[in-house]
This record gives C-alpha cells, sequence and structure tokens, in this order.
C-alpha cells in the first residue's frame, strides 16, 4: 500500500477508534447528548478518510500529487475543527467552529472531486 492511502486509513481508524470509546462512555452513563458529535466523527473521520483512501490506492497517479497530501492535511483538519464545534453547539458555547469545519468538509469534498475529474481512470 502506498503511503497517502495508508495515511489516510491510519487517521480514519484512529478517528474510528476515538468514536468508539466515546459511544462507550455515552452508553454507560446513559448520556447520549453528545450522539451528534459522535456520529460525525465516526462517518467524517473514518468513512470518509478510509473512502478517499481507497481511491488513493486505486488511482496511484492521483496519490503522487502535492494536492492529494493537501487533501489528507484538509480532511484531518475537517475532523478536528468540526466535531469539537459540533461539542461546542451541543452544550451552548457558540456555532462559530462548528460552521468552519462545515466548510472545510464542503472545500475537502471539492478537492475530492476536482481529483476525481482530472484523474479518469480508475
Amino acid at each position: 500500500m502506498q503511503t497517502l492511502p495508508r495515511l489516510f486509513f491510519a487517521t480514519g481508524v484512529i478517528f474510528v477508534l476515538i468514536g468508539m470509546g466515546w459511544g462507550i462512555h455515552m452508553s454507560i452513563t446513559t448520556d447520549f447528548t453528545m450522539a451528534p458529535a459522535h456520529a460525525h466523527l465516526n462517518l467524517v473521520g473514518f468513512v470518509s478518510m478510509c473512502i478517499f483512501g481507497t481511491y488513493y490506492e486505486l488511482v496511484p497517479g492521483a496519490a503522487a500529487t502535492k494536492l492529494a497530501m493537501i487533501h489528507y492535511g484538509l480532511s484531518a483538519l475537517t475532523v478536528v475543527v468540526m466535531v469539537p464545534g459540533i461539542y461546542l453547539v451541543l452544550t451552548q458555547q457558540g456555532e462559530a467552529l462548528a460552521k468552519a469545519g462545515s466548510l472545510l468538509a464542503v472545500l475537502t469534498m471539492l478537492v475530492f472531486l476536482y481529483t476525481i475529474i482530472r484523474n479518469k481512470s480508475v
């Protein structure tokens, strides 16, 4: 496996392990207030990262670009901004971080769309 796909997968697994621990904590305490943040951590942090990693493994030419590494950085940044942002919204401490995380998520997907269009072979 190439380095970039491995980074996407490893980071995704770290995010889902955190999410699993958080889910177990919510279950033990029977406090599911943070379920939306937990769900975003697992979906954006694990599922998206693994989809991206799979694409880059299947299209090595796309993985070899500088844009692909930028995509990785944006993807990881999205999770570390969005999930705490959702936590802050749920605890009524402000929406700015969640909004920034949402914009980062859209930017990340636009970079992925551009990458897919630019690299036509899978």
